[in-house]
């Protein structure tokens, strides 16, 4: 725990005291296995927490105000506690506090201020969740503090909302869910509608997950995203001609899809719904070829998903595809798609243990070649969800 020591004396130099009252908490990043785009659809999706994330040292005050500092920016904020609003100057800063502005609106005030040292092992902007990780753990790090209960699908809720209505940003509950609820060596099966969960043993084998950041910056308010969640609403309301309970696109099979996706009078709109309910429909077999340990079925299940959102959703882009193709090329990977929201971001594959090493080699040359950038690569292990860090860990 030489890094936790470090965080401590950086705590103590930012805030005074003698670190005799710091609390550890830990949230992980996650990566989407397969089901892109159907959360906010009410459809299913595969995420797995992943074993690097965000660690967050607090610990009181004496007056009423909220202290952030953060061992990935420089600049650091003093909030009053009794004013917690949006403030674009605010920047990272606005993700905790929308955590606790969302708490007091579900009636927890709290009762002192707080100082944060939040120390990010998600690169920024790159598709993993570090904002909901950074959501997720303050929430269950101030719930926890102020003797309040804890639940982990209460704070995956929570820490949406204040991201979609203080940050401004719609995103689904599964990067929430996720980082609040990861079970290690497992992946999750979530249905974002009802909520209902189950968590699969993902067991790899001689397989490992490799995530690779094609180092494209992308930023959710500026993209398409919102373009993309708007389509899939008027595909709602062209299908209410035939089901007109409908309120998600989730809601529909792949065959009553099918059946009716003539009513939806706009091309692009009809691809977008196309890809939303095939790929619910991939969430689901894939489950199933898992539960069996069949990865080469899983494997091409991932590649159908990113063929979709590259051809019917249109949210992968240069960078993502020539990484993805760079990684199909190589022996040994079962398969290869873009996770997260897209346009940048990461990749994941699923990739022979004795291929990692070419994996990584070719890949890197292979995308620096085609785009410019330099990409960077995880090997991965699927981790647990949020929780606090013992001292004597």
């Amino acid at each position: 725990m030489a890094q936790l020591i470090e965080l401590k004396q950086r705590f103590v130099k930012q805030y005074g005291g003698t670190g005799s009252d710091i609390s550890v908490f830990q949230a992980p990043g996650r990566v989407n296995l397969i089901g892109e785009h159907t959360d906010y659809n009410g459809g299913a999706v595969f995420p797995a927490a992943l074993t690097f994330g965000t660690t967050l040292l607090v610990a009181p005050r004496e007056d009423r105000k909220l202290g952030f500092a953060s061992t990935n920016f420089t600049e650091t904020f003093e909030i009053p506690l009794d004013n917690v609003a949006f403030s674009e100057g605010d920047d990272w800063a606005n993700y905790p506090k929308g955590v606790v502005w969302e708490l007091k609106q579900r009636g927890i005030d709290l009762s002192r201020g707080y100082n944060f040292l939040y120390h990010g092992e998600i690169p920024n902007g790159a598709g993993l969740s570090s904002s909901a990780s950074i959501e997720v753990v303050t929430a269950f790090a101030l719930l926890t503090l102020e003797g309040k209960p804890v639940d982990t699908v209460q704070i995956a809720l929570w820490s949406q909302h204040a991201e979609n209505e203080f940050i401004g940003v719609k995103c689904g509950i599964m990067d929430q869910f996720a980082v609040a609820n990861g079970r290690k060596n497992h992946a999750i099966h979530l249905d974002c509608d009802s909520l209902k969960y189950e968590l699969v043993p993902f067991r790899s084998g001689e397989y490992k997950l490799v995530i690779g950041n094609t180092n494209k910056r992308r930023g959710l308010v500026d993209s398409k995203y919102n373009e993309r969640r708007s389509e899939c609403e008027q595909a709602v309301r062209d299908l209410k001609a035939a089901y007109p309970d409908l309120t998600l696109l989730g809601q529909l099979s792949l065959q009553q899809f099918e059946e009716n996706e003539g009513l939806i009078s706009d091309e692009t709109v009809r691809r977008r719904a196309r890809h939303v309910v095939e790929e619910i429909d991939r969430v689901e077999r894939s489950v199933e070829v898992l539960k069996s340990d069949d990865l080469v079925a899983f494997g091409q299940l991932m590649n159908g998903s990113h063929d979709s959102l590259r051809d019917l959703y249109e949210v992968t882009g240069a960078e993502l595809d020539a990484m993805v193709d760079a990684a199909r090329s190589v022996p040994g990977v079962l398969g290869s798609r873009m996770t997260g929201a897209g346009f940048g971001g990461c990749t994941v594959s699923l990739v022979h243990g004795d291929s990692v090493e070419r994996f990584i080699e070719e890949v890197g040359s292979k995308y620096e070649s085609a785009t410019g950038l330099k990409p960077a690569f995880y090997v991965c292990d699927i981790g647990d969800g949020v929780g606090a860090i013992k001292e004597e860990a």
